[in-house]
């Protein structure tokens, strides 16, 4: 067992097949208070809430439950999926391998298969079966436009991509399944542990004259207009409307939590306690959905009476071109104008408005995913936001939440419980010893630091890189260049690069206010 910051247990196995069996032993005996058990090739991470579950608690339930026989499959059919094999790396890869095409496809279509792990996108399946002895390389040049639907290979693995992305499989066929649907519970068609089978069918006859896109297999509505509450956008009624979003609004609530092993990402604000002190300020839940705006550069106008307040990054907050204060709570008034400055003072702001945001829900939140897709779209002038309660219970505080001020302008420290790979590192005491810059390639999927680079300890051991491992908003990656990357609230659920600290949960929310140029150092967690 290797720790993963202050909320998690990586547990390290033999191989995939172990890792299954005792990710499956876990689950028939989860404690209050575990949050995701996400299985990777040879670990599985333990994703906890220490306030209701000590890590020392995590790691005494582990030591009891994950030895022993591996718990009997379940009874049931394997999950059925369609396919036609028309992929257009189908014929080359057969060829490679020494087979005809038709060849390929009756060995891929005759091996049982099973839901190893998730990740790169909600519902992408890395699927493993013992009758399939194929070691497939990657394409060297990824495609930038996967179709969904489209059932690819790579390593050991079969996988098909719920939506449309980039990617480097090699593709050998499409599938029609509905790998993952939001409204759906749960949403993945594909979970670990699944048995899965593809059967083959027949490509469809082209009509006279028609193109191939009229033969192709329907592509999944967009995430953000499914959901029990209607997009921005959609909405017939309105609360206010947006005039200009700025560089980036999204709609955030508290995210996602628990679903990482069906390769959701947490999401949510990434500073959380901005959107909890905006909705406190307003009467609202802590959890409500508010924007989230990037920069500065939000304007809006208010189509009836409303109370707004806007909390996090520091600019300039103008009511019809009056100045007001952030951090307290405004009457909004029908036809007045709001509008955030260009922020000088941190990146992102909240602007949590009474009654909470209506906005399509996806997986149990309103939260807008950048990295997936999931969740309703950015918002784009003219776009009508409506309420989600017009006549809420809770009563506006009677005073303000003081103190307040601008988050730091440039400098943050940052606490990190340790890593599972520190020893990847032949110095990793240098994440501490040296001061680091923000660069300009930081967003809500990570945030990646320039300094001096940290170095792989030496041996051929070391000179690879690790075989997906789960992944938590916070953890610190080093790519080979040897700069860390801090994932962030929409970043992968699995990854391959070692991780030397994890950001304590406490002090995650500083990151989100950090600008490119900003110093950080790290601190080792109290």
């Amino acid at each position: 067992m290797l720790p993963f910051g202050d909320r998690g247990v990586l547990v390290e196995c033999a191989g995939l097949d172990q890792a299954l069996a005792i990710r499956a032993r876990l689950a028939r005996a989860c404690p209050d208070g575990v949050i995701d058990l996400v299985p990777a090739a040879r670990t599985v991470l333990v994703h906890v809430d220490p306030r209701r579950l000590p890590l020392a608690a995590v790691r005494s339930w582990i030591e009891r439950t994950a030895v022993g026989p591996a718990p009997t499959r379940e009874a049931g059919d394997a999950v059925r999926l369609p396919i036609v094999y028309d992929g257009p790396d189908l014929a080359a890869l057969a060829e490679t391998l020494g087979l005809t095409p038709a060849e390929l496809a009756g060995r891929h279509a005759a091996c049982e298969w099973t839901v190893a792990f998730t990740g790169f996108a909600p519902g992408f399946g890395y699927l493993v079966s013992e009758d399939w002895t194929y070691d497939i390389p990657r394409l060297d040049s990824p495609r930038t436009r996967v179709p969904a639907g489209a059932v690819g290979l790579a390593a050991g693995f079969t996988g098909a991509y719920p939506r449309e992305t980039p990617g480097g499989w090699q593709l050998i066929g499409t599938t029609t399944a509905p790998l993952f649907d939001a409204d759906a519970a749960p949403p993945a068609l594909l979970a670990p542990g699944t048995r899965v089978r593809f059967a083959p069918e027949a490509a469809p006859e082209a009509a006279p004259g028609a193109a191939a896109s009229d033969t192709a297999p329907p592509v999944p509505a967009e995430p953000h207009a499914a959901g029990g509450e209607r997009d921005p956008r959609r909405a017939p009624t309105a609360a206010f409307r947006v005039l200009h979003p700025g560089a980036l609004t999204t709609v955030q609530d508290l995210g996602r939590p628990g679903h990482a092993a069906e390769g959701i990402a947490v999401s949510g604000a990434a500073d959380r306690a901005a959107l909890r002190r905006a909705n406190r300020l307003v009467g609202n839940p802590e959890g409500a959905a508010a924007l989230e705006v990037a920069l500065g550069g939000f304007r809006a106008v208010a189509e009836e009476d409303l109370w707004f307040a806007v909390t996090g990054a520091w600019g300039g907050v103008r009511l019809d071109g009056r100045d007001v204060d952030p951090s307290t709570a405004h009457a909004w008034p029908r036809g007045a104008e709001l509008a955030l400055d260009a922020f000088t003072h941190g990146v992102r702001a909240v602007v949590a408005v009474r009654g909470g945001v209506a906005a399509s829900v996806a997986v149990g939140s309103r939260a807008t995913d950048t990295l997936s897709g999931l969740g309703p779209a950015a918002l784009r002038p003219g776009d009508a936001v409506d309420l989600i309660d017009r006549h809420p219970a809770a009563p506006i505080p009677a005073t303000d939440l003081h103190p307040w001020g601008p988050p730091p302008a440039s400098a943050i420290d940052l606490e990190v419980a340790p890593g599972p790979r520190a020893d990847w590192f032949a110095q990793p005491e240098l994440l501490f010893e040296g001061v680091w810059t923000v660069s300009a390639r930081a967003d809500r999927v990570g945030v990646r630091l320039d300094g001096p680079p940290l170095a792989r300890t030496d041996g051929r051991a070391r000179q690879g890189e690790l075989a997906s491992e789960g992944m938590l908003p916070g953890a610190v990656q080093v790519p080979p260049d040897g700069c860390p990357v801090i994932l962030g609230p929409d970043g992968p659920v699995t990854g391959g690069y070692p991780v030397v600290a994890v950001v304590t949960d406490a002090t995650r929310d500083a990151l989100a206010q950090a600008r490119p140029g900003t110093r950080v150092r790290f601190r080792h967690a109290r």
